[in-house]
This record gives C-alpha cells, structure tokens and sequence, in this order.
C-alpha cells in the first residue's frame, strides 16, 4: 500500500491525504451534532416531564382525590401519559392510554424515593417512553405513601435524529467531494512554483550553464529550494568546468610526445638507415614513450582523486637513497640538456620517515621534470634537490635556476589544473595531490639567487583516529577552484 502511494504524483496524494482528514472532521462534527441533538432533545423532554410531574404534585396537595382522571386538560391522553402506583405496584390512577397494565413493575416502584428518569417501552405505547417517577402522598384523612408516574413518547425525538442523521448522510458527502476539490486546486497553486522551477531546470543545458534558477521573494520553502538548486547548479558548472580544462589539459600534455614519437619513427623508415642512427631513433622513442608512461600514470592519479582520497601505504622511507635515485633517474636526461642534479640529504636518525615511497617518488620525479623542461634562455643549470626532516614533516626542496614563476601562479597552491596546467603541465598539479593526500601542501616561491624554488611539507604521521581524511578535490575548492 506505500509503494502504491509512493508511485502516485505528489498533488493527487496531498489531495488525497486532505480528503481523510476533512472526512475525519466531518465524520467527527456528525457524530457530536447528532449526539448533542440527542441529549438536548431528551433534556426538553424531561423538562416538560418535570413540569407535569409539579403541576400534579400541586393538584394533589389542593384536592382529596387523584387529579389524572379530572386533569385531562393537563395531561393529553395521546401525546403524554401518567399513573399514580402504590408502593406495591397497584394502580391508583391512571390515563386511558397506559390503563392495561402498570408503567412500573412492583420491584422498582419500591425503590422510588426521590425524583427519577428512566426510558423504556411501556404496554399500550408504540414508541419507547420517556418516564419520571416521584414519590407523592395521597390526599385523605390518612396520607397514603405512592409513586407518581409520568412519561412522553420518544417518537419524536427519534423522528428529529433520522433527519438529521438524513441531512449528515447527504450533506456529509457533498461536504467532502467540495473540500477535496478545494484541497485539488489548492494543491495545485502550491505546486505551481515547483513545477516553474522544474521547467526552469529542464531548460537549462550544457550550453548555458551559468543559467539560474529565479528565486521566489516569498523567503520560504520554495525560495531556500531555489538557493538550494542554484548552488548545486553552480558546483556542477564548476566541476563541469574542471572536467574540460582536464581534458584539455590532457590532450595538451598529451599532443607534444605523441607528435615527438610520431616523428621519430617517420623519420626513422623514410629511408635506410643504419645502426647507429636506428639505435639512437630507437632509444629518442623509447624516451618518448617513457614519457607517455609517466602522463598515464599522471593522470591515473588525478582520476584517483576525484572519486575521492589518493590512497596511500606508508611505510618507512630512507630520504637520502630516494633522493638519490630520484637524481640517477634523471642524470643522463640532465647532462644531455646541460644541467647537473645536487642532491642534498639528511642525515643521521631523521634521514628516515614514515611516508609513500611510491608516491614520493612522483613527487620527485615531477619536480626534477618540470624543472628540466621549464628551463631559461641559457638552460636550467644547476638544480639543487634537498630535503629536510624535523617537528614531524618532512619538507623536499627543489631549486632550478630558470625562468622562475609568473606573478599570478605565486599567489595559490599549485592545486589548480587551468592556473597551473600551462605553465607548470601536469606535474605540479599531481605534486599538489599527493601533498594534500598525505596532509600537507605545496609552496612556489622564486629564488632569491634566481629561479624557480617548489617545497613540498608532507606531514610523517597519519590520521590519528576521528581525524577526517584529507580530501584533494575539497582542499582543491577550499584553495580557491
């Protein structure tokens, strides 16, 4: 049944659920006018029992007979009724209508000792009756104890309940079919500024994504649904954004070693050649397709962090062999581009810390390659690869003596693909996402003494627990993109 109802449009069940309660109200509202019609009517009629019961009671006391057979002006033979019973349930006076047998059996009229109501069918009357029974005393020269008995048909009153009871049935009905369709089209006006921002929605496209939502003035519900919507609309521009200056920023990267390779093996069957020149075209390639490897990877972890944390297996690190073999891995790329790696390491117990050796290794290997290709007019020299362990992070420091940064990319951690991507490639960014992964970040400065100066702070320990995980794509927004 609530899946029945779930499956139903949001204005038929807000319809639906005012027709049960409007029903409720009206079957309650019934019930209470019925029941107080009920207990009104049957007070009249005991108000008028009580005043024929103190009219004979004041013709008793001024005669020395009984005044049922002299008072019939008083007492109407068809419409109203009396007797007068002994204590015995002998009767002493009676009207014509009730005459065949007493209206008290001899067991209650014994127990009559002051005024008293009771409702039941009495012999020669068709409807139930309503009574009143009163002990009296008998004019004479010895006053004798007896029950007066007086009652009324309850026909009536049964009479005015059934067309009440008529006028709810009918009325009741006619009551509920307006109310629901007044609970429709109410139903409908609330739903209509929903509906309007659910075209608006609908209309807006990848085409026109900075398109919004109008936003109600009425400051309720709806309005907070339209700043609700427009902010999730703004956050998948930005990600939808974020997504083409990706996949530009791959393609770019992607374009110049593909083109490089491309070239190196056209030029390598164009005409015969021999060993020597096919060994060095093979191995050009083979440098080409390293660096295809080294993008794949790049961007492997870049699509890691945005489904959620880079993950990261920490284990002890000795800084100076990966230092080390983070430099022989770019010695021969460097002497032939006419540059020298300096490695300087810690030493002694703080040359070990607890960090991803595998991802520290791309941190390396980015920094030592952006710092290769973004060189000066005369080469980028010397390059100085250090690092340094104290207070619990680790800091790793790469100094080139290019061109250096541009202004703008100085102000803001290289988290950012479209401010960094031109200019530092992929490198920088997946350095950023690993220094957020591991809880710390990155800091671009220019050398005093002249070029580009990168330091990487990687915090040695891990989340602690109840510590949240740091999240790249939420540092990403928080430093600004």
């Amino acid at each position: 049944m609530r899946t029945l109802l779930a499956r139903l449009p949001v204005r038929l069940r807000l319809t639906l659920a005012s027709c049960l309660a409007m029903a409720v109200v009206l079957t309650a509202l019934g019930a209470f006018l019925y029941t107080r019609m009920g207990t009104e009517l049957t007070r009249a009629v005991d108000l008028d029992l009580r005043a024929r019961a103190a009219a004979t009671v004041s013709a008793l006391d001024r005669r020395e007979r009984a005044p049922l057979d002299a008072g019939r002006g008083l007492i109407d033979a068809d419409e109203s009724f009396g007797q007068i019973l002994t204590p015995y349930g002998d009767v002493v006076e009676t009207t014509p209508a009730v005459a065949a047998a007493p209206m008290l059996p001899q067991g209650t009229t014994r127990t009559v000792t002051e005024p008293v109501f009771l409702s039941r069918h009495v012999v020669g009357i068709d409807d139930p009756a309503r009574l009143l029974a009163l002990p009296v005393r008998l004019p004479g020269t010895v006053a004798q104890p007896a029950v007066l008995v007086v009652g009324a048909p309850l026909g009536d009153r049964a009479e005015a309940l059934d067309r009440l009871l008529l006028l709810l049935l009918i009325g009741g009905p006619l009551a509920l079919a307006a109310s629901s369709y007044a609970g429709w089209l109410l139903a409908g006006a609330a739903l209509r500024p929903v509906e309007r921002i659910r075209r608006e929605a609908a209309a807006i496209s990848e085409a026109e994504p900075e398109r919004r939502l109008t936003v109600p003035p009425t400051g309720d519900e709806l309005a907070r649904l339209a700043h609700t919507l427009n902010a999730m609309l703004a956050r998948l521009q930005e990600a939808l954004e974020r997504e083409h200056r990706f996949v530009d920023m791959a393609g770019h990267e992607l374009r110049t070693p593909l083109a490089l390779l491309r070239a190196q093996l056209e030029l390598a069957t164009a005409r015969p050649r021999d060993r020597t020149e096919l060994d060095a075209a093979l191995r050009s390639a083979a440098a080409e397709t390293d660096r295809l490897v080294g993008l794949a990877e790049d961007l492997l972890v870049l699509a890691r962090t945005r489904q959620g944390r880079l993950p990261l297996r920490r284990e002890p690190v000795s800084l100076p062999r990966l230092l080390t073999d983070g430099a022989e891995a770019f010695r021969v790329r460097a002497t032939a581009e006419g540059a020298t790696i300096v490695v300087e390491a810690p030493g002694g117990p703080e040359a070990t810390a607890d960090l991803d050796p595998v991802r520290l290794r791309q941190v390396l290997h980015n920094l030592l390659d952006n710092a290769l290709r973004h060189s000066g007019p005369t080469g980028p020299g010397r390059i100085t690869l250090g690092a340094e362990h104290a207070d619990g992070v680790v800091r790793v420091r790469v100094h080139d003596m290019g061109r250096g940064f541009s202004p703008a990319m100085l102000g803001r951690p290289p988290t950012t693909p479209l401010a960094h991507a031109r200019a530092g490639g992929l490198g920088l960014v997946i350095v950023g996402a690993i220094a957020a992964a591991h809880g710390g970040q990155v800091r671009l400065a220019n050398h005093p003494s002249g070029g580009a100066l990168v330091t990487v702070s990687l915090p040695t320990r891990s989340a602690q627990p109840g510590e949240a995980p740091v999240h790249f794509a939420a540092r990403c927004r928080a430093d600004g993109w």
